[in-house]
């Protein structure tokens, strides 16, 4: 059951973001049982309206590489190079898949050009070439791209098939969802484009987290960049989701509830064991499995972007400007809520992710 107060609560916090011009539209879904139990469409959109989803699209390309090493195609724990045997060059020869699936592969920043990006051959020259910034496997640093094209090649490699098509063949289409990566130039209409919005972090704020900037920003230029119709057709695969919340709340619980058993049960277990603890930039232990964030039991919930009152189990991943995704196994609810306001001050957005995340939390009845 829903808390219908609770749902009220969120649903004003959400509209006051849009009621204040601060962002163009927003949508919020929240499920329970395998349905959709509320779903809101504010400001310039519907409950159809697709938003870019960034960084909570990594999950399903993750999982999708975890389903074929269970398969037997490669050893998570053995070298990228013994795959993709270009990437095994220039001291990276002994960098994992879990390394890289953990954001422990240090080359965090590693780039594409344009042509990389379009051409996968081109992109396999590229990787021989690609250096690491810090010993691989000795810390955690969030590799916003770079790990997740390599995760993609990977699929790509051991299938044969695009990895786009991969990923929705096994992630999707199982359990009733529609395709998020690589969409056709001629099925954008109903994409939100994205617009930079609200003001810059100020220098008082910085200083009063002992910063000069915020390590790994993400530029607006980088973020409006996926509103152009060839990238969204590209699927970058570590930012470049499309899906509307709907969505994205069914297909956290289908992973909640391993619907159909679309995922195998040691491929599911692996995805909610903590494999990474290394501290992020702000001390956090990272409290990575192989695909998800997970809360933990140390009261830092809020700092990897989970909300309060979040159970130790629960599992997600957000994405830039905002976008939230988890699944709380302890009320069995998920909720997902998508942007396309880029808030320019990200401290604002985490505070924002944080507080509806909490709200989201409340729905749940604790009578149930």
């Amino acid at each position: 059951m829903i808390d219908q107060r609770a749902v009220d609560a969120l649903t004003e916090r959400v509209q006051r973001d849009v009621d204040s011009g601060l962002l163009p539209a927003a949508q919020f879904a929240l499920a329970l049982s395998g349905e959709i139990v509320v779903s809101q469409a504010l400001g310039n959109c519907n409950t159809a309206t697709r938003f870019h989803t960034y960084s909570a699209i990594k999950p399903s390309v993750s999982l999708t590489v975890m389903e074929l090493a269970a398969e037997g195609l490669f050893d998570l724990e053995a070298p990228v190079g013994d795959v993709l045997d270009s990437f095994g060059s220039a001291g990276k020869q002994d960098i994992t898949v879990s390394q890289v699936l953990l954001h422990a592969g240090g080359f965090p920043y590693a780039t594409l050009e344009r042509e990389e990006v379009l051409d996968r051959a081109e992109r396999l020259v590229a990787y021989a070439s690609w250096q690491t910034e810090w010993q691989p496997g000795t810390r955690f640093e969030y590799h916003p791209l770079a790990a997740h094209w390599v995760l993609a090649d990977i699929i790509t490699e051991v299938t044969g098939s695009h990895f786009a098509d991969v990923i929705t063949q096994r992630m999707m289409a199982p359990v009733g969802c529609s395709r998020w990566l690589a969409i056709a130039e001629d099925q954008q209409d109903d994409v939100a484009d994205v617009v930079g919005v609200g003001s810059l972090v100020t220098r008082a704020e910085l200083t009063a987290l002992g910063l000069e900037e915020i390590p790994g920003a993400i530029s607006e230029e980088m973020l409006t960049v996926f509103n152009l119709p060839w990238l969204r057709a590209v699927g970058i695969p570590g930012g470049g989701g499309i899906a509307c919340a709907q969505e994205m709340a069914l297909w956290y619980q289908a992973v909640l509830h391993n619907s159909n058993g679309f995922l195998r049960p040691e491929v599911r277990s692996d995805a909610m064991t903590v494999r990474q603890n290394h501290p992020d930039w702000t001390g956090t232990p990272a409290n990575r499995s192989h695909a998800f964030v997970l809360v933990g039991d140390d009261a830092k919930a809020s700092w990897r972007g989970h909300g309060h009152g979040a159970s130790a189990e629960t599992f997600g991943h957000g994405g830039a400007g905002g976008q939230i995704a988890f699944a709380d196994p302890r009320s069995g609810l998920s909720f997902a809520y998508f942007t396309n306001g880029l808030d320019r001050n990200e401290l604002a957005s985490a505070r924002r992710r944080v507080a509806l995340s909490t709200k989201a939390l409340a729905c749940a009845d604790p009578s149930d």
